[in-house]
């Protein structure tokens, strides 16, 4: 619920033509701490209500056998007024001397910590009230908590019903060194802590006698110390496409300009498939083209001077400042849904219109806000907060929080619910930035088209092991196999790649790591495609087949040809034993005591004891039971 309350005081208002700052603040706190009614309170003390309105609600209260309550202001829903909960965001714009505030009334009940992430998310600071005789509560700290994840740094604390416990400066001062020493111990220092009455008034906009030990400001002076967000228009141009329209002969991409402005005649790229354009008219409706700048928070419609491929959640950035695109982010959330999140699951990750199915790689730093204590567990419980490593299934265009907040959040449902949000901290920090002048080209050709002729999603399938280990012999039946079925599959043999692109690489670390990269680039490309990249190469260093693994993403398949070294000592059918002894390559001893086995692969084959077919039939089985091979060409497979 919105409300626009025009202020009928004088002493509210500012003199004409004096620019005011904006600056956005959330209420937070436990249910019945009374955060609405210091809202009301706030209203009436700055003289914002409109003419009328406490009379009426002051009626109607009294027409319901009610005592008047300031929340009534604001608990506009029936259900509210009858459970006396907030369940719904309420926003509220009003004026104190020098600043045009916006008031943002979150929800303090667990239940719907949902809306209070869409109230916080948006806010510049924060009041986080207290109540004097109850304290600090599990809540209260999972909202300082909350506050903290989504990056507001300014927090001042209303200690509130200070009637109820006398106005005691010792029970102040202890709900104020506990609630500072955990905000403290979150990297976020309060600018104030405040003893009021909300009810009658005291500290709200003056303190009166029975607040006569405290000397610090007021609620409406702390408001007026809190300091606005940089301004939207002064960071880079990010304007998420909502919309396409054909209009008349025109091609209309509409959207809400984020940040940034935009003007005719500026050069912009398309993310994340980086297609560089520019703008040729900026439209208005139902006037002419608009000709001046137009500046972040306007809904706009543009059109370009060429024919481009758009869709629903692209960023239009300026081509010298664009967002990062990225299959990989690491975020900060606070995690909602009773199922605890864990390594491996899929998600739906929203960042703005855009959205893509993603899975969780990684969980770090799992934390119950109300506690503060790190937890060991491998999963995110309900109401607690982690950091997450996200694998995209689409590539995403988005930028670090502390970048932009308006394109840094992001949002994570679970079938079709709200199951967590949060701030993307890094986007796919070992990928190199691609250059806005490259324009990538896509094949004409859909990724559901091939897997529907193939009876296969692409995948990257990586053999590892010690030379001699039958790694390639193993990649040769595989292949052999795949195409006996129907599929695409395409060997990249590691010696066969060395003796041509890779042949101005030597064995050094870093040669050895270029190497992989360069093995792991073109088996993504040929996968994303459609087709199974079959890798055979030594790849001895964890950490190669680990930045291989990330380049490839969810499309990554490791096997390791665990052969043991005597035997491929032996039987080596490259001669790689031969190529040592004369000095063509590192000692075969060399490579035993170099390669490190892999931990956190989908399958281990010995080939010492068992057929070549016969390690074939699991390499199948296990691309069946991951997702890349169809039910059907298994069944297939075993008929043979």
């Amino acid at each position: 619920m919105n409300m626009l309350v025009t202020p009928t005081s004088p002493s509210a208002s500012m003199p004409n033509g004096t620019t005011r700052p904006q600056v956005r603040i959330v209420i937070v706190g436990h249910v019945d701490h009374g955060k609405s009614t210091l809202v009301g309170r706030l209203l009436h003390e700055t003289g914002s209500l409109p003419d009328g309105k406490l009379e009426m609600l002051k009626a109607v209260s009294a027409r319901r056998g009610m005592p008047f309550e300031w929340s009534f202001l604001l608990d506009a829903l029936q259900t509210e007024r009858d459970q006396g909960i907030t369940i719904d965001t309420t926003q509220i714009r009003f004026r104190t001397n020098s600043r045009d505030i916006v008031l943002i009334d979150a929800p303090g009940h667990a239940e719907f910590l949902r809306n209070m992430i869409t109230g916080a998310s948006q806010a510049d600071g924060a009041v986080l009230i207290i109540d004097a005789l109850e304290g600090v509560r599990d809540q209260t700290r999972r909202h300082g908590y909350l506050l903290h994840l989504l990056g507001v740094k300014q927090v001042a604390v209303v200690v509130n019903k200070m009637d109820r416990v006398d106005f005691s400066p010792d029970r102040f001062k202890e709900i104020s060194d506990e609630i500072s020493a955990h905000l403290n111990g979150l990297g976020v220092k309060p600018t104030a802590v405040i003893p009021i009455s909300a009810r009658d008034g005291d500290g709200v906009a003056e303190h009166t006698g029975r607040t006569g030990w405290y000397k610090g400001s007021t609620v409406i002076e702390a408001l007026d110390r809190l300091e606005p967000a940089r301004p939207l228009e002064a960071l880079a141009l990010r304007l998420p496409v909502q919309a396409i329209y054909k209009f008349d002969d025109r091609r209309i991409v509409a959207g809400r300009i984020e940040s940034g402005s935009l003007v005719a005649g500026d050069e912009i790229v398309i993310m994340p498939a980086g297609k560089i354009a520019r703008i040729k008219t900026v439209e208005s409706w139902p006037e002419t083209p608009v000709a001046s700048r137009q500046g972040a928070g306007r809904s706009v419609g543009i059109t370009l001077d060429r024919e481009l491929f758009i869709e629903r959640g692209d960023i239009i950035a300026h081509a010298d400042a664009a967002p990062r695109e990225t299959r990989r982010l690491r975020a900060r959330i606070f995690w909602l849904h009773d199922k605890p999140l864990a390594k491996g699951d899929q998600l739906l990750v929203r960042c703005g219109p855009k959205e893509s199915r993603a899975t969780v790689v990684a969980i770090e730093k799992a934390v119950d806000p109300g506690e503060l204590s790190s937890s060991e567990n491998k999963a995110i419980g309900r109401n607690h907060v982690g950091e997450i490593d996200i694998s995209l299934s689409n590539p995403i265009a988005t930028d670090p929080y502390t970048e932009n907040p308006r394109t840094g959040r992001l949002v994570i449902e679970v079938s079709g619910r709200i199951a967590g949000g949060g701030l993307v901290l890094s986007v796919d920090a070992g990928q190199r930035a691609v250059p806005v002048d490259i324009v990538p080209v896509e094949s004409a050709l859909r990724p559901d088209e091939r897997s529907a002729r193939y009876r296969h999603n692409g995948a990257v399938v990586w053999l590892t092991g010690l030379p001699g280990s039958g790694k390639s012999t193993l990649a040769r039946a595989l292949e052999r196999r795949l195409f006996g079925n129907g599929g695409s599959p395409i060997l990249l043999d590691g010696d066969t790649l060395r003796a041509g692109l890779n042949s101005d690489l030597g064995f050094s670390p870093k040669d050895r790591a270029e190497n992989i990269r360069r093995l792991a680039e073109v088996a993504t490309h040929l996968a994303r495609n459609g087709h199974i990249a079959i890798v055979a190469a030594v790849s001895p260093s964890a950490a190669d087949r680990a930045a291989a693994r990330r380049i490839a993403d969810s499309a990554f398949r490791e096997i390791y040809v665990a052969t043991p070294a005597e035997v491929c000592e032996i039987r080596d059918p490259k001669g790689h034993y031969a190529k040592a002894r004369s000095g063509g390559l590192p000692s075969f001893t060399g490579i035993t005591n170099d390669y490190q086995p892999p931990t956190g692969n989908e399958l281990t084959i010995d080939t010492s004891n068992r057929s070549v077919s016969d390690a074939t039939d699991e390499i199948e089985r296990m691309l069946a039971a991951t997702g890349v091979l169809f039910d059907e060409l298994t069944d297939l497979a075993a008929n043979i």
